[in-house]
């Protein structure tokens, strides 16, 4: 049972970061004109009512537990403050810099669901983390000069905001939310919270830009999906370094739109997450297969006392 929501919530992260792939290519497509918070509104409110016919369709009521009520709050709270500083640092850094430092967002989820859940970590957990990022930075080759800018701790404090989000939504999973219900709320809260900047700094938009930006909304409606199933299904130390996979996304991206072929340092370091990625598996079936034969011992054991 356990393998099998591991395997799901893996499943899950690669989704997810596919749709955040995609999602952060159409926010940049749409212009820098466009003010972050105008771009943010667009993406959740297309989230909004993409969870809203979820909920229609599956017969589930738009509700929240009154115990939950304070943490999903939280979560929205979270989860917009990530949003709006991740797409300020897409606005002013490049887009390979912005997500690099937004892929520490991992680190953030193990750390807070060691304090706040009590998730036990191990050092093999850790490791994989740390390499798959590693990994990341041989891909992307940031500038040392841009990750100590502005934009640059913007983007950090989207990570660790992204990283308090998802935290929340692990939480809540466990304590009897639905999904859709928790990235309705998440993406209602949003709109409503944005609003009031939008209707005094509206940009008027091109028919092209308006259609990206619904795109862009799609495509952050799969993402947050994924994420939101992928952690209510698997704990963040299990699963979390799959969501490294958005860099692979965005070089197949670069390479199907631009033509541009990854360089030796680059496939080096697709290699270096793919690794993290399978030692990371192989460390959880180990695992598994030594509970499993804990159990069997014990259910022996309990078998011949009888």
């Amino acid at each position: 049972m356990l393998q099998n929501n591991r395997l799901k919530g893996i499943v899950y992260i690669l989704i997810s970061a596919m749709g955040f792939a995609l999602m952060s290519f159409c926010v940049q497509f749409a212009g820098p004109e466009i003010p972050t918070i105008q771009k943010s509104f667009f993406r959740n409110l297309i989230a909004f009512f993409a969870a809203f016919f979820v909920l229609i369709k599956s017969g589930e009521p738009f509700r929240v537990q009154r115990k939950n009520m304070g943490i999903m709050i939280l979560r929205a709270t979270m989860g917009t403050l990530g949003i709006l500083f991740n797409f300020y640092a897409i606005s002013k850094m490049s887009l390979a810099d912005a997500n690099v430092l937004n892929k520490l967002s991992p680190f953030f989820v193990i750390i807070f669901s060691y304090f706040f859940l009590k998730e036990k970590v191990t050092w093999v957990q850790v490791s994989a983390i740390v390499i798959a990022f590693i990994g990341t930075i041989f891909v992307i080759r940031p500038d040392f000069q841009t990750l100590v800018s502005l934009p640059a701790i913007v983007s950090l404090l989207g990570a660790m905001t992204a990283g308090a989000a998802y935290t929340c939504v692990r939480y809540l999973g466990n304590h009897g939310e639905k999904g859709p219900v928790i990235i309705a709320f998440f993406s209602l809260f949003s709109s409503v919270v944005t609003l009031p900047f939008l209707v005094f700094r509206y940009h008027p938009m091109t028919f092209y830009q308006t259609a990206i930006l619904v795109m862009a909304g799609v495509f952050a409606s799969i993402g947050q999906f994924g994420i939101t199933a992928a952690y209510t299904h698997a704990p963040a130390k299990e699963i979390s370094v799959y969501d490294y996979s958005i860099v692979l996304y965005a070089a197949l991206l670069d390479f199907a739109v631009f033509g541009v072929v990854p360089g030796f340092s680059n496939v080096i370091g697709y290699l270096i997450i793919i690794g993290a990625a399978i030692l990371l598996f192989q460390y959880n079936r180990s695992i598994d297969q030594s509970e499993s034969l804990e159990v069997k011992k014990e259910v022996s054991i309990k078998k011949t006392s009888i």
